[in-house]
């Protein structure tokens, strides 16, 4: 098991790990077309997160046009080029599978407040 972890951990990234479930994202994803290689940016809500190590991934949902689209991307993909987190979402929940049976102002999410604390 320490042979797969030591080979793992070359290609695990640590500056995802502030991204959190029910925050909204901008994914910036490399799509290869022919020789070109561009950048396609995919933004919307973090509401799964699973596994761990190098088999982690995160389920980002927008909608698009009406119509709810998921997309499950492997956190330490070298597809991805980097996730800029817009804003922090304030939720109670592990999942947020509910938010697709929701429609309009029922499937926001509470954006989290930043409390400083002075000491």
């Amino acid at each position: 098991m320490d042979l797969i972890e030591a080979v793992e951990r070359e290609y695990l990234r640590d500056s995802y790990d502030q991204v959190e479930i029910g925050d909204y994202v901008k994914v910036h994803l490399q799509i290869r077309e022919g020789q070109r290689v561009r950048i396609q940016v995919f933004e919307g809500t973090v509401i799964a997160r699973k596994g761990s190590g190098l088999s982690e991934t995160i389920t980002v949902r927008r909608l698009s046009y009406g119509v709810g689209v998921e997309r499950v991307l492997p956190v330490h993909s070298p597809r991805i080029d980097r996730i800029e987190i817009v804003r922090k979402g304030d939720v109670r929940r592990a999942k947020l599978y509910y938010i697709r049976d929701r429609v309009g102002k029922k499937a926001r999410v509470k954006e989290k407040l930043n409390v400083s604390k002075e000491d």
